[in-house]
């Protein structure tokens, strides 16, 4: 089927509808702060819990991604990863995908964390179909999607990016515009690069302390007031007890688990090898939690510290 050629959607300063596709863990409470927006919301996802949820709260409930976007003149997805991207908009096995079902003019803005390079073949098929699209990974975890104080890191032209900022100032705090499609893709994996180096690092320091018999708090407030501060110091120490209300302390529990961090370790490795980047560090890290993550792949990603001593883990 090719893009319907129509000039249906309108160009009022009233909410557009939304489809919204994928209501997991993020997806689902993005999707329940556009609600409370009084943005108009069609909703698919596979778990029929997860769709119960968002109708509970209002939003419409489509039986296939197609019937959720057949009045949308805006589409988020948050999918898992780019197969499941590519699969929603490109299709499969000889079956068209979603973009061919979208009026011309749509604006697809997908907050998967994918590949660059997938971001950017659905975005140059978006375009030969006159579809927008973005890629619009987003940082700060389900915290921030509950409390709509995401980061949104946004890859694609400027006028999607006007037309989707004040969509995404309802689930976010922070909104980038990174640069063109991709963009978003490549400064998310950067970032979450250096978070596993970062939390990778911090948990072997103090191990390293601990085991010359320093107290683990006394060390980070040490290195908090000196040269080594960082964020996993600041904000999410990876050692028990040593701070409240991170997973470290709940038995590292909740928070952004281990797999998901080896996921994005792996996309930038994946990266670094297609533009013939040197990224040592990088590829430790995730030499590291690949091993880490083959008993622990759902505890936080900061339990890492337990590596260096297994009891932490118990």
């Amino acid at each position: 089927m090719s893009t319907k050629d129509t000039s249906t959607i309108d160009n009022d300063t009233s909410k557009p509808n939304v489809a919204f596709i994928g209501l997991g863990n993020m997806g689902a409470p993005m999707a329940e702060n556009l609600l409370k927006a009084g943005y108009t919301l069609s909703v698919f996802d596979l778990s029929d819990a997860a769709t119960k949820r968002l109708q509970q709260a209002g939003a419409s409930v489509a039986q296939s991604p197609k019937e959720a976007v057949s009045n949308a003149q805006v589409v988020i997805s948050m999918l898992p990863a780019g197969q499941h991207v590519h699969s929603v908009y490109l299709g499969d096995n000889g079956s068209s995908g979603l973009l061919a079902e979208l009026n011309k003019g749509t604006l697809v803005i997908d907050s998967s964390t994918i590949a660059a390079a997938d971001a950017r073949t659905v975005a140059d098929a978006a375009s030969k179909l006159g579809v927008e699209f973005l890629d619009a990974p987003v940082s700060g975890g389900t915290g921030g999607a509950i409390a709509g104080s995401l980061t949104f890191i946004v890859g694609g032209n400027a006028e999607a990016f006007a037309r989707a900022e004040p969509i995404l100032a309802v689930m976010g705090k922070n909104i980038f515009h990174a640069g063109t499609h991709g963009a978003g893709q490549v400064a998310k994996i950067c970032n979450n690069m250096l978070l596993g180096i970062l939390m990778a690092g911090t948990a072997e320091t103090i191990n390293l302390g601990v085991k010359n018999g320093l107290d683990p708090k006394v060390l980070s407030d040490i290195m908090l007031q000196s040269s080594g501060r960082n964020w996993t110091l600041e904000v999410y120490n990876p050692y028990p007890q040593v701070m409240e209300n991170v997973p470290s302390s709940n038995g590292y529990q909740g928070g952004f688990m281990s797999k998901l961090m080896q996921k994005d370790l792996n996309l930038a490795m994946q990266t670094a090898q297609d533009t013939h980047v040197d990224t040592p560090m990088g590829a430790k890290a995730t030499e590291l939690y690949a091993s880490h993550t083959l008993e622990n792949g759902d505890k936080d990603f900061s339990s890492i510290m337990g590596r260096h001593d297994i009891s932490l883990l118990s």
